[in-house]
């Protein structure tokens, strides 16, 4: 088992070789397998770019995302140009339906609207917009239509475990309730829980996702 130490200097370690984080002034705190992130960061995309490099660390169990996005000068841009690009974003967007979409900014923080068919569509709009300039931060707030019923759902999500080389589908329990699927017992990273997670959302039909893997220490 890691010390905190140990884990603390993993994940500083890690947020230099993210190229996608150029702050080199994040804060990090360890406790009990919790990694606290804190200071500023330039942009949004930096923000996300910094919590994914410390979800990759064995050993971390959660994270705490407490960095503000301070904008520089030059990024900082009206929220009319924002929701302006946001919609260009969409439309070139090959894997969004913009069409049933709408984008709402408020200080630079966008809140995205409407329904799609699958959750890999959900996080192609918010990946299209978080990088952009003067974005702050963004609320996902897309919804997913359900066609499927609960016991295929449940079969396919088994299936895709069992194919997974990265996920132990002997320590997963997959519990579903209507288009909701509730994923029970332990796994042996933050990665491992990742992986479990996006491939229930991969199943067709499913609408929410409540994982509840735990991260063995």
């Amino acid at each position: 088992m890691k010390s905190e130490a140990q884990l603390k200097q993993d994940v500083v370690n890690e947020l230099k070789w993210e190229p996608s984080v150029t702050d080199t002034d994040i804060g990090v705190s360890v406790q009990g397998g919790i990694v606290t992130l804190h200071g500023h960061v330039p942009t949004y995309g930096e923000k996300y770019g910094a919590e994914n490099a410390a979800k990759r660390m064995i050993g971390v169990k959660a994270v705490a995302n407490e960095l503000e996005v301070k904008l520089a000068s030059s990024s900082q841009r009206a929220d009319d140009e924002v929701a302006a690009a946001c919609v260009a974003a969409l439309d070139n967007y090959a894997s969004v339906p913009n069409d049933q979409l709408k984008v709402v900014v408020n200080s630079g923080w966008v809140t995205l609207e409407g329904t799609v068919e699958w959750q890999y569509q959900k996080n192609a709009a918010e990946l299209s917009v978080q990088n952009l300039v003067g974005v702050r931060g963004v609320t996902n707030g897309i919804t997913i239509a359900s066609h499927a019923s609960a016991i295929d759902v449940k079969d396919k999500i088994e299936a895709a475990f069992k194919r997974n080389a990265e996920i132990d589908a002997r320590r997963i329990r997959v519990e579903t309730r209507d288009s909701k699927v509730i994923l029970h017992g332990e796994v042996r990273s933050w990665t491992e829980k990742y992986e479990a997670q996006a491939a229930a959302w991969a199943a067709p039909g499913v609408t929410a996702v409540e994982n509840d893997l735990v991260v063995l220490a």
